[in-house]
Order: structure tokens, then C-alpha cells, then sequence
């Protein structure tokens, strides 16, 4: 009888295997830094700190029974998978119940962008999940690489959109819950489903088990059915940010127009204007035309809405209501005698020539 040898690549590969047994496992550990990630980014959400919100991703351990549970699908070990997921969920489950509790006691009436920027993802988040997952496991596997667990941490978070949708069960606001529980949902299936590519990928072992394995395709699957609400939330962002660029356009072509077209705010030596906004939440909308004035009675009544009109024919069919507010500046000193001209510094510009026809005439 002749020993079997193992080869360096499977007694790597074991030795990855037990690693990962070992993050799937829920200890002390893992309970104190989901209890100290969950506080952390519970209070930086609230407090509205973008930095104290990535202290508690660097803190939190999620991403290790995550990864292992990418592992041990590709190797189709059911019981190994479910130990993995009994550890995050139960992690998911305290980290909930912290954030529910934080919320009741602050109570705040409402929240902000910290919190209200994890409620809308889109296939953005997903793409982020994916790449930040695949690479991830690459720097499990290549320990030269593990600084990188750190950035990946923040990337792709998993403890905050979670601690968002405790904060607003807290407060009963259902709908936003369900928008951060569905980004908590994209970065695990995207996580999960990028490592399993990268590993697939990187090791040649598990390379035909990723479309053999039911537990993998069921992963591809959740993750595919997400690409529905997704991308609505994604078509919605694209628009907003087509109409937020149109509005700016059309506000840029209005202040031009108001400088270069129009006597009154143009032209007139004695108005300045100064700014333009516009309001678009108003019907119609709301021209905010600020102005510097030397003559506080300027501009009337009936030279704004002779602008006005100017604009909305430029416009048409959308109208505008222009408001102008002015400022009046006063021109303080002292009546000074002209200097010789030997004493000028800058010559008067000197006048254009006469015409043609009038040279002659003064000729004869």
C-alpha cells in the first residue's frame, strides 16, 4: 500500500477551510464588536457623523462568516452554511434590537442624510457589493493583499443600513425601513456572490462547482431578483439628475440672458446684479434676481415685469415670476479737484476718428 501525499494546495485549502470554520462560529468576539459597531453607528447616524459611521465599518466583523459562508457553498457543506448564517443572523438580530432601543430613547422627529441616504439603493449599491466582495476574497487568499480588508469594510457596509432600519422601526417609518433593509440585502447577496466568483476564479478546485452548486445558484438567483427593484430606484436617481442638470442649464441661459439682454439688469450703470437662483418647488417658478442698486428706487415695478415678460416670451411655453431684491449701496466721499495732466497716470482714452464724409465737410 502506497500513502497518499497531500499536495501543497490541498493542505492550503484545508488550512483556509478551518480558518473559515472558525469565523462562522458565533463567539464572544463576534458578539462584542457587532454590540461596539452597532453603537457606534447607531450614534453617528444620528448625530449625522459620516466619520463615526466609518469607525463602526472598520469595526464590525460581519464580512468573516459572510465570506465563509460564500466558501462552504462552493464546497456544497449545507450544515457549515447554515452555522454561518445562524451567526450573522443572530448578529443582525442584536444589532436590530440596539438600534431599536438607541432610537426609542433619542426619539428624534426626523433624521439625516446619513440616515436617509440608506434608504433608496440602487444597482449602483449592487455593483459596489459584487466588486467589493470578489475582492475581498482575494485578499483572503492572498494574505499579501489583507490590508485591503479594511477599505473593503467601508466600501461596502453591512452594520449601518441595518442600525438605519432599527432607528426607523423605532419611529414608524415602515417604508424607509424596508428601503435600508433592502440595501442590507444587496450587500450581502452581492458580497456573497462576488466572493464566490473570486474564489472560483482564483482556485481551480472549486472552479466547476460554482454552477454546480444548488445553494450557489440559489445565491445568483436572490441576487438577480434584486437587479427589479434596483433598478426602478436606478431609473428614478438617472432622472432626478436629468432634470437637476436640465434646471441648472436653464438657469445658466436665464442669467445670462438677464446680463446681456435686458437694459434694466444689464445695462442699466446703476443696478448691478449680483446673483440669480431659482426656485423650482414653486408654480411657476420663483427667479430670485439679487441686485446692488445706487438708486434705491430702482428698479420699479413696471421695469420688473417688463423683464419678466421678457423672460417668459424667451421661455415660452414655461412662465416665470421674477423677484428682485436689491440692496442699496451709497457712494460716500468727498468732491476731489481734477489732477493736471502732467500728473495722470493712465492717458483718457482717446477719441475715435470722425467719419469720412464729416472730415470733409469740417475740411471745407
Amino acid at each position: 500500500m502506497t500513502a497518499t501525499t497531500a499536495t501543497p494546495d490541498d493542505a492550503r485549502l484545508d488550512a483556509l477551510r478551518r480558518e473559515f470554520e472558525h469565523e462562522a462560529s458565533f463567539n464572544l468576539v463576534f458578539v462584542v464588536l457587532t454590540v461596539g459597531a452597532t453603537l457606534i453607528a447607531t450614534l453617528g447616524l444620528l448625530a449625522n457623523s459620516p466619520g463615526v459611521v466609518i469607525g463602526a465599518m472598520v469595526v464590525a466583523p460581519w464580512i468573516l462568516p459572510l465570506q465563509a459562508m460564500a466558501f462552504e457553498t462552493l464546497r456544497g457543506r449545507a450544515p457549515m452554511v447554515l452555522r454561518a448564517l445562524r451567526t450573522l443572523m443572530l448578529g443582525v438580530v442584536i444589532c436590530v434590537l440596539l438600534a431599536m432601543g438607541v432610537g426609542h430613547l433619542v426619539a428624534f422627529p426626523s433624521f439625516g442624510s446619513e440616515v436617509m441616504n440608506r434608504t433608496s439603493p440602487n444597482l449602483l449599491d449592487l455593483g459596489v457589493a459584487l466588486v467589493a466582495g470578489a475582492v475581498a476574497m482575494f485578499a483572503k487568499l492572498r494574505k499579501d493583499a489583507i490590508s485591503a480588508l479594511a477599505g473593503l469594510a467601508i466600501a461596502v457596509a453591512l452594520v449601518p443600513p441595518m442600525c438605519v432600519v432599527g432607528i426607523l422601526l423605532a419611529s414608524s417609518y415602515w417604508l424607509q425601513a424596508y428601503g435600508a433593509l433592502l440595501l442590507f440585502a444587496t450587500n450581502l447577496l452581492g458580497i456573497m456572490v462576488g466572493a464566490m466568483a473570486a474564489l472560483a476564479i482564483l482556485e481551480r478546485a472549486y472552479r466547476r462547482r460554482l454552477f454546480q452548486s444548488r445553494l450557489g445558484l440559489t445565491s445568483v438567483a436572490l441576487t438577480a431578483l434584486l437587479v427589479i427593484p434596483l433598478s426602478a430606484s436606478f431609473y428614478r436617481l438617472v432622472s432626478r439628475y436629468r432634470l437637476e442638470t436640465k434646471a441648472q442649464q436653464l438657469e445658466a441661459v436665464i442669467e445670462q440672458r438677464l446680463r446681456s439682454s435686458t437694459i434694466t439688469l444689464g445695462g442699466d450703470p446703476a443696478i448691478d446684479l449680483v446673483g440669480v437662483s431659482i426656485d423650482w418647488q414653486k408654480n411657476p417658478p420663483l427667479i430670485r434676481a439679487r441686485v446692488r442698486v445706487t438708486d434705491p428706487a430702482l428698479p420699479t415695478t413696471q421695469q420688473v415685469a417688463a423683464v419678466q415678460d421678457f423672460i417668459n416670451q424667451k421661455q415660452a411655453p414655461l412662465r416665470f415670476r421674477l423677484v428682485v431684491q436689491r440692496s442699496a449701496v451709497d457712494l460716500i466721499g468727498p468732491e476731489t479737484a481734477p489732477n493736471p495732466p502732467e500728473l495722470e497716470v493712465l492717458s483718457p482714452p482717446a477719441l475715435p476718428p470722425l467719419p469720412a464724409g464729416k472730415s470733409k465737410s469740417s475740411e471745407d
